[in-house]
């Protein structure tokens, strides 16, 4: 298939004009003219990647490999040195961030992983309400995400409704109507706010949170005919529980 077919085809799944004005999704690298030797599928991309892909290769990823402006190609660094393989491999680039986020991540992970039941969704906040204990939702959401530890603000004991946003939503703080907001990347600002507020959040990871791009992803595409299959992306940290 050429790389233009396949770029009309994630077009209409996930529309690349729902994206916010600050993202970078869409074709990152690539000629869309060229035959696509096979589909590779991650959460971001990585040097063993690139390298291990037979020539031609399509990576297809959440995280835009080129976010912000790109001043020059220093191909020593990040991320001009991935860049230099691609264009050397004939590899091409497509991401879907924002836009797959609204129309596919947040509600898969909500209801299929987390399991909750969807009573109300906007563009990137997915929520429900109920009875939940602290403690037991704590476990379900660890158990559920594969989790050892979680970080929290503002506990609460009795929690009737939860909203979610993939990856790192806290700058949604204000537009959560609900007891409880899980999110990643929760910095120490956003907990002080959300304490002033009355809002309990529950950190539950930026990579841990949307680690199941891929995975969605492969199941859209296999009506193509064309191989498709999922690299595993690596957590860019390790948590360390020893001293």
């Amino acid at each position: 298939m050429k790389l233009q077919e396949i770029y009309d085809f994630l077009n209409k799944i996930s529309p690349f004009e729902l994206q916010e004005k600050w993202d970078n999704s869409g074709l990152i690298l690539g000629d869309m003219s060229r035959e696509v030797s096979q589909v590779v599928v991650s959460l971001d991309i990585d040097l063993e990647m690139i390298k291990e892909a037979k020539e031609g290769t399509l990576f297809v990823v959440h995280h835009p490999l080129i976010f912000g402006k790109l001043t020059q190609l220093d191909f020593a660094k990040y991320p001009s040195n991935l860049m230099e393989e691609m264009i050397l491999k004939k590899h091409s680039c497509i991401a879907l961030h924002t836009n797959f986020d609204q129309t596919h991540l947040n509600k898969y992970v909500f209801e299929k992983i987390l399991g909750f039941t969807l009573t109300a969704q906007s563009a990137f906040l997915c929520s429900t309400k109920g009875q939940w204990n602290y403690k037991a939702l704590l476990a379900h959401i660890k158990e559920k995400l594969d989790l050892p530890t979680l970080r929290v603000v503002g506990k609460k004991e009795n929690i009737q409704s939860i909203a979610l946003c993939t990856g790192a939503g806290a700058s949604l703080m204000d537009e959560v109507d609900a007891d409880c907001f899980l999110t990643g990347d929760i910095k120490y600002h956003d907990a002080m706010k959300a304490m002033s507020e009355d809002l309990m959040m529950v950190d539950i990871g930026h990579y841990e949170s949307e680690k199941f791009f891929a995975q969605i992803l492969l199941d859209e595409l296999k009506v193509l005919p064309i191989l498709a299959i999922i690299a595993n992306s690596k957590n860019p940290f390790q948590i360390e529980t020893g001293t």
